[in-house]
């Protein structure tokens, strides 16, 4: 693949008014035409090479690393405390108990699917991102309750029809909704891979690093750290501003 050589087409003013400052640093900036006049995998170089450039340095933050051991350690705790507690039960949990709220717990988890049903139903109609969540959020209820029906009709007249509705109509329902959330996942992927140059199909999900500032997303805003970019435009301002 050659690499992109901008400089070999003749330069262009830039069209945006204004003092140098707000122009490009060169002063120049590549139109249309001149991209047209690219070879495809010249402009696949040349979007990976703006990619690189405006992405975040993860590995080397020492702040990120911070956060990231800290989200290792509070699952490793969690995991911990989880077995711990999952023994407990087996050990003090009795055989057989009467529950006073049976009716509300299944209506209960009932209604929850078709909450689930419903909002993925409205997110598909109007094309939205989020049906992905709600994809997997139907699909979990759905297993937790041919999971329940299971476990707490075995033994008894009601187990066949447990059976049969797990087969027939859940584990097959929460297969189609996480199967249509990992496709969706895979389509974002490959779209954001095409707009950064890259034409090859999307590797497995489990290889795919998070996008933007990666984790640092998932905090509030006031926990998230001000890109690098951002710092060196405010220093940059700054000295112009003193001087």
């Amino acid at each position: 693949m050659r690499p992109v050589r901008p400089a070999s087409f003749p330069a262009h003013p830039s069209p945006f008014p204004g003092p140098p400052s707000n122009r490009a640093q060169n002063g120049y900036v590549i139109d249309e035409a001149q991209l047209r006049q690219m070879s495809q995998d010249e402009r696949r170089e040349l979007a990976r090479a703006l990619a690189a450039i405006d992405l975040p340095d993860l590995v080397t933050d020492p702040r990120v690393r911070r956060r990231r051991q800290f989200g290792l350690i509070l699952m490793a705790v969690c995991c911990i405390g989880l077995a711990a507690w999952i023994a407990y039960l087996i050990l003090t949990l009795p055989a057989r108990y009467t529950s006073k709220d049976w009716q509300a717990v299944w209506v209960g988890l009932d209604l929850l699917e078709l909450f689930g049903f419903a909002a993925t139903a409205w997110a598909a109609w109007y094309q939205r991102q989020i049906v992905i969540f709600f994809m997997i959020i139907t699909g979990t209820l759905l297993v937790c309750d041919a999971w329940f029906d299971l476990a707490l009709d075995y033994g008894s007249s009601g187990f066949t029809t447990s059976v049969l509705t797990a087969v027939l109509a859940e584990f097959p329902l929460a297969f189609i909704m996480f199967a249509a959330a990992r496709r969706l996942v895979r389509v974002t992927v490959q779209t954001v891979m095409q707009l950064s140059g890259f034409t090859d199909p999307p590797p497995p999900l489990w290889r795919v690093p998070l996008l933007a500032a990666g984790l640092e997303e998932a905090l509030p805003a006031l926990l998230r750290q001000v890109p690098a970019q951002v710092r060196a435009a405010d220093v940059t301002a700054g000295d112009r501003s003193s001087s």
